[in-house]
């Protein structure tokens, strides 16, 4: 029983790391597109 919880825990982790990857990597991508507007104002899309 103790051996599931272990793997329970482990993937609950696993997941909650993924996620917080994804919001940081998603963070730094919208970031990246604001400055990249700001500084060629020329470009449209």
């Amino acid at each position: 029983m103790k051996s599931l919880f272990k793997i329970f825990i482990a993937t609950c982790c696993s997941v909650l790391s993924g996620c917080l990857v994804t919001s940081v990597v998603g963070g730094v991508v919208g970031t990246a597109v604001d400055v990249v507007d700001t500084v060629t104002p020329d470009i449209t899309d």
